[in-house]
C-alpha cells in the first residue's frame, strides 16, 4: 500500500486510547484504525459494536493497520472501557447544554501530551456514525472536544474525527514529515528542500548578477543611464526573493552565456554577409 511500511508498525510509545462507542460498520472501524496508525494512536477499544467482533471488514478496511484491529478489545459498557483511565475527552459537534469545559482539537493535543508525560492514562471517545455520543456518555468524560467546522455542515465521519484529533495529538512530537522511501529519507521539516545541492552563497549570487548586468549592458538593455540603477535594483530583488540554490545559479549563468554566444554568432554571421 502506498505510504505504508509494514516493517515499522511498532507502537510509538504511550498514547491516548481510542474508544469507539457502539460503532455500526466494520468498514468504519477499519478506516478509524487506519487514521489512528497515521498519527501514533495504537490502542483501540470498542464498546458494544453493532455487528459483533471480530469483524473481517474492519481488518480489510484498515489498509495495513492490522495490529490495531488485532489488538482491539471489546467492552459491554462505556464505564467498563474507561475504568482504568485518568482523564477522558469526548468528541462532539453539537452543543450539549451541560456544564463542561469545551476545547478545540489543538488544545486537546497540547493537554494530552502534558498528561501522557505525567503518566496519565487517557481516552478519547468517538460516537456512533449517525447520532454520535449521548449526553449520558458525554457526562462520563472530563472535557468536550469540538472542532471549528462549517456550522452549516458540521458532521464528520468516525475516521475523519479520529484523524483530526490524532493529528493534533501527534504533530508536535513528529520527528519528520511524510514517509521515508528506499531512495530518500523523510523530510526533516517544512521549508526549502535542496536535495543534491545547497542554497547559493551571496558570492555566487552576486557573481551571477554581475555577469547578468555585464551582458545586459552589452545588449543595450539599459536604455538610459538614469534608469539603470532602479532597473538593477528590481533585478536584484527578483533574484533575492527566489532563494536560489547553487545549482540554479550555475544554470542561470549557463543560460546567459548560451544566449550571449548565440547573439555573437548571429552578429558575426551578419558581419560576414555584409563583408
Amino acid at each position: 500500500m502506498a505510504g505504508t511500511d509494514k516493517t515499522r508498525n511498532q507502537q510509538l510509545g504511550p498514547a491516548p486510547i481510542t474508544v469507539l462507542v457502539n460503532p455500526q460498520l466494520g468498514e468504519n472501524i477499519g478506516t478509524a484504525a487506519r487514521a489512528m496508525a497515521n498519527f501514533g494512536l495504537h490502542a483501540l477499544r470498542l464498546v458494544d459494536p453493532r455487528d459483533g467482533w471480530p469483524n473481517e471488514k474492519a481488518l480489510t478496511s484498515s489498509s495495513g493497520a492490522n495490529w490495531i484491529i488485532e489488538n482491539a478489545t471489546v467492552h459491554a459498557t462505556l464505564e467498563e472501557a474507561l475504568k482504568d483511565t485518568h482523564y477522558v475527552y469526548a468528541t462532539t459537534a453539537r452543543p450539549r447544554g451541560m456544564v463542561k469545559e469545551v476545547i478545540t482539537p489543538e488544545q486537546a493535543g497540547h493537554d494530552m501530551r502534558a498528561r501522557i508525560a505525567r503518566g496519565e492514562n487517557l481516552a478519547i471517545l468517538f460516537g456512533r456514525e449517525r447520532t454520535g455520543l449521548t449526553n449520558d456518555e458525554i457526562s462520563l468524560a472530563d472535557v468536550i472536544v469540538t472542532a471549528p467546522v462549517n456550522p452549516a455542515f458540521a458532521s464528520l465521519n468516525i475516521a475523519q474525527a479520529v484523524l483530526l484529533v490524532g493529528y493534533e495529538w501527534y504533530k508536535d512530537q513528529a520527528e519528520t514529515l511524510g514517509q521515508q522511501t528506499p531512495e530518500l529519507p523523510a523530510l526533516a521539516g517544512p521549508g526549502l528542500q535542496t536535495p543534491d545541492t545547497r542554497p547559493a552563497t551571496k558570492e555566487e549570487l552576486y557573481g551571477f548578477l554581475g555577469h547578468l548586468e555585464a551582458e545586459l549592458d552589452a545588449a543595450g538593455f539599459f536604455k538610459t543611464d538614469d534608469k539603470k540603477p532602479g532597473m538593477l535594483r528590481n533585478i536584484r530583488n527578483l533574484f533575492a526573493r527566489a532563494e536560489l540554490t547553487e545549482q540554479e545559479v550555475r544554470s542561470l549563468r549557463g543560460i546567459v552565456s548560451s544566449l550571449t554566444r548565440m547573439h555573437e554568432r548571429r552578429r558575426e554571421a551578419r558581419e560576414k554577409g555584409e563583408g
